[in-house]
């Protein structure tokens, strides 16, 4: 392969991840996933208790955000009061192996830092 090929093909890699932090980057949205991912459905309180430190105003714009990009389905549960569930689109279920290699990660990680 010419070298020119190469830094082409490396270019639109690097444009990949550009693309999809854009959709993934922020303080929570991993998280977030993450919750649904390892529980399949989450109503909102749910999350909440999930990822430490997030607001309930913040939540809320991530959900909306990530439903926007078709990662979550968010369902209304005919109870009372009315409580809403979510979950992982088939699109967002692409990531389930992203988020379970960023947990091994960061258990290795936590382990080389704080020491064994």
């Amino acid at each position: 392969m010419a070298e020119q090929d190469c830094k082409d093909i490396n270019k639109k890699k690097i444009m990949a991840i550009h693309d999809a932090m854009d959709v993934l980057s922020g303080k929570w949205k991993i998280s977030i996933l993450s919750s649904i991912c390892y529980y399949n459905k989450r109503r909102f309180s749910d999350i909440l208790n999930d990822v430490e430190g997030i607001s309930n105003r913040m939540l809320s714009k991530e959900l909306k955000d990530l439903e926007m990009n078709q990662l979550l389905q968010r369902t209304v549960l005919d109870t009372k009061p009315i409580s809403v569930q979510y979950q992982l689109t088939d699109y967002g279920l692409k990531l389930k192996d992203i988020i379970n290699n960023l947990s091994d990660w960061g258990t290795e990680h936590r382990k080389v830092i704080i020491g064994k």
